[in-house]
C-alpha cells in the first residue's frame, strides 16, 4: 500500500495578512487560458482582438457574484446564522449554474450594446467556458470539497489514480468519489468535442447549445454522487433539475432556430455580427 501523506495545503502563498489560495489561482488560470483561446478565435471569425477582453472585464465579475449569490440563497439557513462567511468566496462555494447565469446575461447585454450576434460570440466562447470549469475543478480538489460519497483506498486506486489524487480523497479518516476529477475529465472531453466540432462548421449558436447539452448531461449524473449538494427538496438536488432544463430549452432552441431560420449562418462565416 502506498504511504499515506496528511492533504495539501490550500493557500498557494502565505504572505501574512495576504494569503493567495490554491482555489483561486487555478479559477484564475482556467479563466486567463479560456481568454487566450477565445481571442485568438475571435480574430479568425472577423471580430476584433479586443471584444473578449472588454467582455470578460465585465462577465467575470458579475459571474462570479451570481455564482456566489446562487450558492448562498441556497444555503440561506446557514449564511442567515453566518453572514460574516457569506464573503468568504476563497474558501469555496461558487455554484457554477449561477457563474453560467451570470456570464450569459452580460454577453446577451455586452452584445446588444456593441450591435453584435449574440450566438456567434457564445459560439466562440464555449469551448473556452468548458476548458476552464474543467480547470476550475481542481481549485475543487484543493479545497476537498465537490467529492461523492465514502469509497475504500482500494477504490481509488483500482482506478490507477497517482497517489496525491488518493491521499487527497482522504478526508478525516474517510475515502471519497472524487467527483471534481470525474468532471474535469468529462469537461476536457466536452472541450475536445467542441474544438473538432468547429470544421463541421455547425449552424450559428448551435456549437453553444452542443455545450449546454454536454456539460448538463455530464453534470447531471455527476451530480447524483455528490454528497454536498445544494438542495431542491429532501430529495431534489437543485443541479441535476438545473441540468435536466438546460438540455430541454438547449434542444428545445436547437429545433426552433432551424424550424424558424434563425439559424442559417454557419460558425465558419466571417463577418462583424
Amino acid at each position: 500500500m502506498a504511504d499515506i501523506f496528511p492533504p495539501l495545503d490550500p493557500v498557494f502563498l502565505d504572505l501574512g495578512p495576504l494569503k493567495i489560495r490554491w482555489y483561486g489561482l487555478i479559477i484564475g488560470v482556467g479563466a486567463l487560458l479560456g481568454l487566450w483561446i477565445a481571442m485568438r478565435e475571435s480574430v479568425k471569425r472577423g471580430f476584433h482582438k479586443d471584444v473578449f477582453v472588454d467582455l470578460v472585464l465585465f462577465a467575470i465579475p458579475i459571474a462570479i457574484l451570481c455564482a456566489r449569490l446562487y450558492y448562498v440563497i441556497f444555503k440561506w439557513d446557514y449564511y442567515s446564522q453566518n453572514p460574516g462567511d457569506i464573503l468568504k468566496i476563497w474558501e469555496g462555494g461558487l455554484a457554477i449554474h449561477g457563474g453560467l447565469i451570470g456570464a450569459i446575461a452580460t454577453g446577451f447585454v455586452y452584445a446588444k450594446i456593441k450591435k453584435l450576434s449574440f450566438w456567434k460570440l457564445a459560439d466562440i466562447a464555449a469551448p473556452s467556458i468548458i476548458l476552464g470549469q474543467a480547470i476550475g475543478r481542481w481549485g475543487n480538489f484543493m479545497n476537498q470539497e465537490a467529492h461523492g460519497g465514502p469509497v475504500s483506498r482500494e477504490f481509488l486506486e483500482g482506478l490507477f489514480l497517482p497517489d496525491f489524487i488518493v491521499n487527497q480523497m482522504e478526508i478525516n479518516g474517510v475515502y471519497y468519489h472524487p467527483t471534481f476529477l470525474y468532471e474535469s475529465i468529462w469537461n476536457l472531453v466536452g472541450f475536445i468535442i467542441l474544438i473538432l466540432l468547429r470544421r463541421v462548421n455547425l449552424r450559428r449558436g448551435e456549437l453553444f447549445l452542443s455545450y449546454i447539452i454536454w456539460y448538463s448531461i455530464g453534470r447531471f449524473f455527476i451530480e447524483g454522487l455528490r454528497t454536498d449538494s445544494l438542495m431542491l427538496t429532501e430529495s431534489l438536488r437543485i443541479a441535476q433539475v438545473i441540468s435536466i432544463t438546460l438540455i430541454v430549452i438547449a434542444i428545445g432552441l436547437l429545433l426552433f432556430r432551424r424550424f424558424k431560420g434563425y439559424a442559417n449562418e454557419r460558425y465558419l462565416d466571417v463577418d462583424k455580427k
